[in-house]
């Protein structure tokens, strides 16, 4: 049953950790899925999907777009606890409902493809979210569809959800979007490409550097598992070739969620371990399995499965430099590990932090303050030094799951003999990708952690 949380936690100090823990599933692959379900041909048998408010976002969107789907629980062979399966009746390429009010919360994996499908398909449609939302960038992607003939209409900030999408008429052959700010807006043209190309080929372009590239690598290999096939030119375009459909596979395992891994692979790396993370190993389509290497730079001991991943360590943790653009998520976890390592670490590259669920540069820098640690924030950059002793704090989350998640690790004693009580304000907000979240991290303590 899913922990219900008070308005704050303190966290004890935990000298060992050690276990194994089962991850959720991925929310990019949860919500993409969902999506292309939705559009395909068929029906698809979704196995292991996350069960969060985000994709409680997608489907109560599809729902009023008029997609039907179901929610069981099955038995799984061998399994300890039993398996969500979703059905989803795909609409082949066309929603139902062609008018329709659409609440998307916080939630950029649901609101940025959306808003392209919907501007293809065309209809009469409104999406909007919390505050947040409507503070985060979607201006790209507008202007990428409506200079190919969609119809979108700011209703507050230009540039901001909230959005009216109209009845368009979309008539190019080719495309282009910025790089730079979110993968996701790219990912939402791949994802609706294949509806404008029925007839003729589609291209994308990407207008300067692509940031988070393994985001769509996911994209691809997904829409490939639905049926279509992208060519691509490097990072710099890709090519949708005409009368391509979505066809449902069948059935769909989703990962577990790489970026949900990180919290308890750094927890292994900072007080010894070892605990082993099950639902992702090196076979994972998801680029923040590379987070691993960052922990190994660090100097910790990871071993993987097909389907698992292992991380202990004896000793503090090396101080890091390197470049986070391709694991921006997985990266913030790092930071707080920074903590525990043995001199000043440096994170590039991570401009996108300022335009996540908060401005994760600046909230990232305000809290690893509290804890004692000197921190230097840049316009891209963030550079840690540690703490002799790390400070106890109430630590702000922001109404962001990975700051509740991430400054957890704050509370580890480790090697390192650094850990001090820490209170985590809004535990709640953990419910947007990993509701049981404390509990699981509480099951790898070897000492009290609440």
């Amino acid at each position: 049953m899913t922990q219900k949380y008070p308005h704050h936690i303190d966290l004890q100090p935990v000298m060992h950790v050690e276990g194994t823990v089962r991850l959720p599933g991925s929310k990019s692959i949860s919500n993409r899925i969902l999506l292309l379900a939705a559009l395909a041909q068929g029906r698809t048998t979704i196995v292991d999907l996350l069960a969060s408010d985000d994709t409680l976002v997608m489907l109560g969107a599809l729902s009023a777009l008029g997609v039907n789907w179901q929610q069981e629980e099955q038995d799984a062979e061998g399994a300890a606890a039993l398996h969500q399966v979703h059905h989803v009746q795909g609409a082949g390429g066309v929603f139902p409902n062609r008018q329709a009010d659409l609440f998307m919360g916080n939630a950029g994996t649901a609101i940025r493809p959306l808003t392209a499908a919907l501007a293809v398909i065309g209809g009469d449609y409104t999406l909007h979210g919390v505050a947040r939302m409507h503070e985060r960038p979607i201006g790209d992607l507008v202007d990428a569809l409506n200079a190919v003939g969609a119809r979108i209409d700011y209703t507050g900030e230009p540039g901001f959800p909230p959005l009216h999408i109209h009845q368009g008429h979309l008539h190019a052959e080719r495309m282009s979007v910025r790089g730079n700010v979110s993968s996701q807006f790219l990912t939402a043209l791949l994802m609706s490409a294949p509806l404008m190309a029925a007839e003729r080929p589609m291209t994308i372009d990407v207008e300067g550097e692509l940031i988070s590239k393994p985001y769509i690598e996911i994209t691809l290999n997904l829409m490939k598992r639905f049926g279509v096939v992208v060519e691509q030119n490097g990072w710099q375009s890709f090519t949708i070739p005409a009368g391509q459909q979505y066809v449902s596979p069948g059935t769909i395992h989703v990962e577990g969620d790489a970026s949900s891994a990180s919290y308890f692979l750094a927890a292994g790396a900072i007080a010894g371990g070892p605990v082993r993370v099950e639902g992702v190993g090196r076979d994972s389509i998801q680029g923040d399995v590379r987070f691993v290497a960052a922990l190994e730079r660090m100097g910790a001991t990871i071993t993987m499965g097909e389907n698992w991943i292992e991380a202990s360590s004896h000793g503090a943790l090396k101080a890091i430099d390197a470049d986070f653009n391709h694991i921006p998520d997985a990266a913030m976890t790092i930071a707080v590990a920074a903590l525990y390592a043995d001199g000043t670490s440096t994170l590039r590259n991570i401009a996108s932090w300022r335009v996540k669920e908060t401005d994760r540069l600046a909230a990232m820098a305000t809290e690893l303050r509290k804890l004692g640690a000197e921190v230097e924030e840049g316009p891209d950059y963030l550079t840690v030094t540690p703490p002799k002793v790390i400070a106890t704090a109430a630590i702000d989350t922001y109404d962001d799951h990975r700051m509740a998640m991430c400054f957890s690790l704050a509370s580890l004693d480790g090697a390192a003999r650094r850990g001090n009580t820490i209170r985590i304000n809004d535990p709640g907000c953990v419910a947007k990708t990993f509701p049981d979240y404390f509990a699981a991290f509480a099951g790898i303590a070897h000492d009290n952690l609440f």
